[in-house]
């Protein structure tokens, strides 16, 4: 049986940071996390892990960092280009500068736009709207 527990952004970055194993805080691979209005960011070596409910915010993917969002009724805008993107939860609106390998949208009524790119798209989720424009 499956079952699905809603995590409140800060109790994710909290959640994520301890289950994150020792290690100092130096270097470019080392785990980075914010937390505020604006919901959870974890940054762990290339991949950003964005979680939130309900906000508005600018994810920048740089130049090839991949990303996973989760959490519903976000509004997001990402800067960049991101490698590959992973999209679960319910109701965001969710604009892309570039998705450059992969897209996949898992969840509910999510609207899903990237400008530039030329991703492999799996919707697996119900009632998602994904276009190139």
């Amino acid at each position: 049986m499956n079952i699905l527990r809603i995590v409140r952004p800060a109790a994710l970055v909290a959640t994520l940071a301890w289950s994150l194993p020792a290690q100092a805080a130096e270097g470019p691979d080392a785990p980075m996390a914010t937390a505020g209005t604006s919901g959870a960011q974890v940054e762990i070596g290339n991949t950003i892990n964005y979680g939130s409910f309900g906000t508005t915010a600018d994810i920048d993917c740089a130049d090839g960092k991949s990303l996973n969002v989760g959490g519903s009724n976000n509004s997001l805008t990402v800067k960049g280009t991101c490698a590959s993107v992973n999209i679960g939860g319910a109701d965001n609106k969710i604009t892309f500068d570039n998705i450059d390998k992969d897209l996949s949208v898992v969840g509910l009524n999510n609207t899903v736009t990237y400008k530039a790119g030329d991703p492999k798209v799996e919707d697996l989720g119900s009632g998602n709207k994904i276009s190139k424009g």
